[in-house]
């Protein structure tokens, strides 16, 4: 297999934590590949799989709004069958529909591509930030240490979705086809396994 392309979205948030945790869970696969940082379109559409990171959901919905080429070529390639892996603000961007308990409804510009309603902020604000250990069987047996900060949660889920975990009966990782959405940040944590489970993703669309 030639080398895998692998981008994370370079416009706000958690970029550099992803391209290294996706360059270790590369190593790790014994695969040859590329993870770098991209903005343009051009980049986007050469790309095997896409990060959307963790950050300000709003800010980037708005900068994407401004770039709606680049905007235009992640639907595009999310559509053609792309693997996408979205941490917190990118799981709101990759959402159907969002709100916010205390400004209700959200105008931000989103996807739309998951299947399931984001409550933003559910776990609190960043001061509220917290790490905990989550059962992910399709990760193995080994917990994974989530690490929530101004984290989301997932409300309601389509039938084509698959609920990866739950934090006290709150759905915080979900699965559909080449979509994967979490509400906490793996790139924070040591453990790679969350980002091996996005490549081997990318293997199989591959593969096709």
């Amino acid at each position: 297999m030639s080398n895998i392309k692998v981008g994370v979205l370079g416009i706000q948030g958690d970029i550099e934590e992803n391209v290294l945790a996706t360059a270790e869970a590369l190593k790790k696969l014994n695969l040859r590949g590329t993870v770098e940082s991209v903005r343009y379109s051009e980049s986007i559409a050469d790309l095997d799989g896409l990060i959307l990171p963790g950050g300000e959901s709003t800010v980037i919905g708005s900068l994407l709004s401004i770039q709606g080429k680049v905007f235009q070529t992640i639907e595009k390639k999310i559509t053609e069958g792309m693997p996408v892996l979205g941490t917190c603000a990118g799981l709101i961007m990759l959402s159907k529909r969002t709100y916010d308990k205390v400004v209700g409804e959200t105008k931000q510009k989103l996807f739309g591509m998951l299947d399931v309603v984001i409550e933003r902020n559910a776990f609190g604000r960043q001061h509220e930030s917290f790490e905990a250990d989550l059962e992910i069987p399709v990760l193995g047996k080994e917990p994974f240490r989530g690490i929530f900060i101004r984290s989301p949660i997932v409300n309601n889920v389509g039938e084509s979705v698959t609920i990866l975990t739950k934090l006290n009966d709150k759905i915080v990782a979900v699965k559909q086809n080449n979509i994967i959405g979490t509400s906490f940040h793996p790139e924070l944590s040591s453990d790679r396994r969350l980002h091996e489970l996005f490549i081997k993703d990318i293997v199989g669309f591959r593969k096709d």
